[in-house]
């Protein structure tokens, strides 16, 4: 009896769970799919099939993110957590490098917006740049990235010497790279920082960082994820050098969508993202068994409770693909090609900053850092101040990235560039723990629906301006959601840090 009760207790603790993400997540969604619905009927149809396809997507998306989170929350993050310490105790720098690497690389393979991006890529280059090696370039970028964040937390090295040497390898790689790879490269770095990737990278940060005396602590379980986003910047620039691939062409193919059948799309997609969702789990479960068998030694009940978590997170993740991929993303190119095309510039600027602010209410792995922000500075940082200030900064993002597609004569680079310099720059002046947390914001920014709604909504407004490219003018957009974070969270730590001072 006592025995039923338990479990009647623990399922009742994870439905609350649920329940809780799921409210955040409908709440992050709804004011995406108010927005499309609101164009829809008004000035900008794109037809009942679809717009029916977009809201089952929706249901989809929201349903999966829910179970997803709640198996990141019970199973993904205790793993990163355990790996972390575990890998610090041992006090062997090269073990922590090794394994860094490998974790980073598999972690990454299982991330959802990843597999959207290279998905993208995949189509709009016609399959000259495919799904896989895609995946595979950002993954080793990722690896080796996480391998180097840990190495500073565990040798002290200042976050803002070690950014400025990333992004002045960076900046190099851009001046010789062939433009097209630009915003691949860029987007890649931003979107593979996402609901996999994040609360691991935090939890595996966290975990070592916890390990290390002294003051410091605190700000070193920040920056990692903002290391960790330049991996794919470099690695994709890297590729497009050693490849000797000197341009690439790309366009949306319109023609392929089909807009006839609702269910039947849905039921077309759930096991082939079943399968690529089997794939990119797999080796991170046989990682963690490893690591169970040589350093964790979990209680059954432990390892049950872990288990389950990665079931929720397979479940979550096989939906939220599914959602994306059946419906979502094309009714946000359809949306985005549908106002292009009226000829009022204005519109798809507003629309564009609208899209901006809401969408960053959407990430999850937005929350997730505002958690640990909370925690770590005992609620000193409101969470509130964080999350307005990523809003505003992520509008603006998207705003720019449409005058972008809409004036070809802006490219990526004329803002990249400098917005990258001036982050740097505030680096220096702004508190350490805000450089932590402002690196880290512009990776968790950019996430699912950055990753998949924004990127579709670019890609249909740049299939429908004279003039503008594919491939050169919609890749970017993601970019751009990552940079804006980090001046905005730096201006709020100086600000933050002022009023601190006249109090004291």
């Amino acid at each position: 009896m006592s025995m039923q009760k338990t479990t009647k207790e623990r399922w009742r603790y994870y439905l609350n769970i649920l329940t809780q993400k799921m409210k955040e997540v409908i709440f992050s969604i709804l004011p995406i799919t108010v927005i499309v619905l609101l164009l829809n009927f008004t000035i900008t149809p794109i037809g009942t099939n679809l717009i029916l396809r977009f809201v089952i997507g929706a249901v989809f998306i929201t349903l999966g993110l829910s179970i997803f989170l709640l198996g990141v929350d019970i199973g993904v993050q205790p793993i990163g957590s355990l790996m972390g310490s575990s890998l610090t105790r041992r006090k062997n720098i090269w073990l922590i490098l090794i394994f860094g690497f490998i974790l980073g690389f598999f972690i990454n393979v299982a991330e959802p917006d990843l597999l959207v991006l290279a998905g993208q890529v995949d189509k709009v280059t016609s399959g000259v740049l495919s799904q896989t090696n895609v995946v595979v370039v950002v993954s080793v970028g990722i690896g080796l990235l996480v391998a180097v964040g840990l190495a500073r937390i565990v040798f002290k090295i200042p976050l803002h010497k070690l950014l400025t040497l990333l992004y002045g390898i960076i900046f190099i790689l851009v001046i010789f790279a062939p433009e097209e790879f630009i915003g691949i490269a860029f987007d890649s770095g931003g979107a593979t920082t996402g609901s996999m990737t994040v609360p691991f990278i935090l939890a595996l940060g966290l975990g070592v960082s916890s390990t290390q005396a002294g003051k410091d602590s605190e700000e070193d379980s920040f920056g990692l994820v903002g290391v960790a986003s330049t991996g794919p910047m470099i690695a994709v620039l890297s590729m497009s050098l050693l490849s000797g691939m000197k341009s690439l062409t790309g366009s949306l193919p319109y023609e392929a969508i089909d807009t006839t059948g609702v269910l039947v799309h849905f039921l077309k997609e759930l096991p082939v993202m079943a399968y690529d969702v089997v794939m990119a789990m797999l080796p991170l479960v046989v990682l963690f068994l490893i690591f169970q068998v040589l350093f964790f030694k979990l209680s059954k009940k432990q390892l049950a409770r872990i288990f389950k978590g990665l079931i929720y997170t397979f479940i979550g993740f096989v939906l939220f693909l599914t959602g994306v991929n059946a419906g979502f993303m094309e009714a946000g190119s359809a949306i985005g090609h549908a106002l292009a095309s009226l000829g009022k510039e204005w519109i798809v600027v507003l629309v564009g900053f609208v899209l901006g602010f809401t969408v960053i209410l959407a990430e999850p792995a937005v929350y997730v850092l505002n958690e640990q922000i909370q925690e770590v500075t005992s609620g000193h940082i409101k969470k509130k101040a964080i999350l307005y200030t990523l809003a505003i900064g992520v509008a603006v993002a998207v705003s720019l990235s449409m005058i972008r597609i809409l004036v070809p004569s802006i490219r990526l680079w004329h803002l990249l560039i400098p917005g990258y310099l001036i982050a740097i720059i505030l680096s220096y002046f702004t508190p350490k723990l805000f450089v932590g947390i402002a690196f880290d914001s512009g990776g968790v920014a950019s996430g699912p629906m950055t990753a998949t709604f924004i990127l579709a909504f670019a890609q249909g407004v740049a299939d429908a301006i004279e003039g503008a490219d594919v491939l050169m003018d919609a890749f970017g957009v993601i970019s751009m959601v990552a940079l804006t974070p980090l001046i905005a969270i730096q201006i709020l730590g100086i600000i933050y840090e002022r009023k601190s001072a006249k109090r004291s």
